[in-house]
């Protein structure tokens, strides 16, 4: 029972979080803690590979060395794209044909988790009247459809680096000023590897991109996955779009799917541990709307306003989520046990087993719910912890930001991924905001239309957003 005559703040004194006015979410510090050293480098006792630009590189030279020599090939080396290192390549396979040659090699990928190690990275070399070389996408080469990504739309997902090194490794046997060739990429099987991968969603279709900056695949690079999230907010910029919906890996990221349906897929992006990354980078390419769906450890730790959740660097404050159970009319035993939880999820089962989480109605169902039932705008003392924290870490992901962005976040439990918890950031309606951003809104479903933020805040559906694009992925 809750102690009479004490106000939930009141009795969240005891909690070593700080303790704001009622109403307002604590104002704790921001903090981006940079990777740790080991996520940068790999360490000394796991293997290096090789990307796909590389692989293909050198198959392409073992084919342009074979047209030229009349002999098949069965070892080839090439120059990486930096620090002028050499690597020799077995030839896995080497054929001769009228006017043409063939090579491929196998890529090694090392200790890195890469849907592409095995692959068969293959290259067919003709001989053409025009000086220069021409460089074109064969099977399993995915082809680009939407703008973003550095390359032309309707061409081969082939990087600007990799062409410059399948240029430099053919005109090492080949005059290219004097005379002409044509290459064609080709990755048998690539089209169904693509499907483990983020292409179908940047519109690259068909098959991989063929990638690489250094030449050298670095195993779990954490470094890596920060710059896929880069390109992520790039393309949905390019593509005129404003909204971007986080999430921290596969299921999460299919529960936001399913909870903001209307959306474009390439708007969906998995962060990872970069959240405050993603967020600086969608302010810097002008989108003015976030979604954040995630599960209570790292909603957690956002919450205490960690903007960088890698395991090295941040922990789940029991304090701040004690503050938050007391803000929702837990009784004293309760705020003490949360208080000492072992983990985030321990602190959501505690709030469970006391009735203060109650799973969301979804779709038309819940077409009839009252608009103050319950989102951020509700009084606060009658939320669930869930919502709290929700709320929470959408006022520090808007502050983060300086409140370029209307922000909302949405819990999802950790068995059938159904929303428990939602709140917005508390953005002040403010001239040139954009349209849909008011305040603390919360996100409504409604019979017949996506969720969003409606009434008075945030990501609306509107006319003129693309349909939806599920693709392969």
């Amino acid at each position: 029972m809750t102690a009479p005559g004490r106000s939930p703040r009141e009795r969240a004194r005891a909690s070593p979080s700080p303790v704001p006015p009622a109403g307002d979410p604590l104002q704790v510090e921001l903090r981006e803690p940079d990777l740790p050293r080991t996520a940068k480098v790999a360490g000394r006792d796991l293997r290096s590979g090789w990307t796909t630009g590389t692989c293909a590189a050198a198959a392409a030279k073992a084919a342009a060395a074979a047209l030229v020599s009349g002999r098949a090939q069965e070892r080839v080396e090439v120059g990486l794209p930096a620090g002028g290192r050499r690597v020799t390549f077995a030839v896995a396979s080497c054929r001769l044909g009228d006017g043409e040659a063939e090579a491929v090699v196998v890529k090694d990928a090392g200790d890195d988790p890469d849907v592409t190690h095995g692959a068969h990275l293959t290259a067919r070399v003709f001989l053409e009247p025009e000086p220069g070389l021409r460089i074109e996408g064969g099977e399993g080469v995915g082809r680009v459809t939407r703008p973003g990504l550095g390359l032309p739309i309707g061409g081969p997902a082939i990087n600007p680096v990799p062409r410059r090194q399948i240029t430099a490794a053919v005109g090492e046997v080949l005059d290219l000023d004097g005379s002409g060739a044509r290459v064609v990429v080709s990755v048998p099987g690539g089209e169904r590897m693509a499907r483990k991968t983020t292409n179908p969603r940047l519109g690259i279709v068909g098959g991989i991109s063929i990638l690489g900056t250094t030449g050298v695949v670095r195993p779990f690079s954490t470094a890596a996955w920060r710059a896929s999230v880069e390109q992520a907010v790039d393309v949905i910029a390019a593509l005129g779009l404003d909204t971007l919906v986080l999430s921290t890996g596969g299921r999460t990221e299919r529960a936001a799917m399913r909870l903001y349906p209307g959306l474009d897929q390439v708007c969906f992006v998995e962060v990872g541990d970069f959240t405050g990354h993603a967020l600086r980078r969608a302010t810097a390419r002008g989108l003015s709307r976030c979604a954040f769906v995630g599960m209570a450890g790292k909603l957690a730790k956002l919450g205490a306003g960690v903007l960088m959740t890698h395991w090295t660097r941040s922990k789940v404050d029991p304090g701040l989520l004690a503050c938050l159970t007391a803000e929702a009319g837990g009784d004293a035993d309760l705020i003490a046990a949360v208080g000492r939880a072992n983990t985030a999820r321990h602190a959501y089962e505690l709030w469970a087993a006391a009735g203060l989480v109650g799973t969301r109605r979804e779709g038309p169902a819940a077409a009839d719910r009252p608009a103050t039932e319950p989102n951020a705008a509700a009084d606060p003392a009658t939320q669930s912890p869930c919502d709290l924290l929700c709320r929470q870490v959408a006022a520090n992901l808007a502050r983060f930001v300086d409140g370029r962005l209307a922000v909302e976040v949405v819990m999802v439990d950790f068995e059938g991924l159904q929303p428990v918890g939602r709140g917005s950031g508390g953005l002040e309606e403010r001239s040139g905001s954009p349209p849909g951003i008011r305040g603390s809104g919360g996100l409504e479903e409604r019979s017949g239309s996506p969720p969003g933020i409606r009434g008075s805040g945030g990501l609306e559906e509107r006319s003129g957003s693309p349909p939806e694009d599920r693709g392969s992925a």
